[in-house]
């Protein structure tokens, strides 16, 4: 337990951080999941599911809470898989 004044405030503060990272990474990896899923359904209508977890990508990898070339490897591979899942179904 810390002691003194500032301390306490700075555990406080990392806490308070803690939690929020943790619910932006939960929805960031929602918004992955749910992009994975319409891929798989339907792969010409995954447009809007796509175009959401890049975008919670790129706000992830700007903020750092993921590093910037992961966000960039989940993008490629999500429109990778996408591709790859229109050009079966063709």
């Amino acid at each position: 337990m810390a002691h003194s004044k500032h301390r306490k405030k700075t555990l406080r503060k990392a806490t308070e951080q803690r939690l929020e990272n943790r619910g932006r990474r939960s929805t960031m990896r929602t918004a992955v999941k749910q992009a994975r899923e319409a891929i798989a359904a339907d792969p010409a209508s995954a447009d809007a599911a796509l175009a959401a977890a890049t975008q919670k990508l790129d706000k992830a990898g700007r903020s750092r809470l993921i590093h910037p070339n992961k966000a960039s490897r989940l993008k490629s591979r999500l429109a990778k898989a996408r591709n790859k899942a229109l050009a079966a179904k063709s």
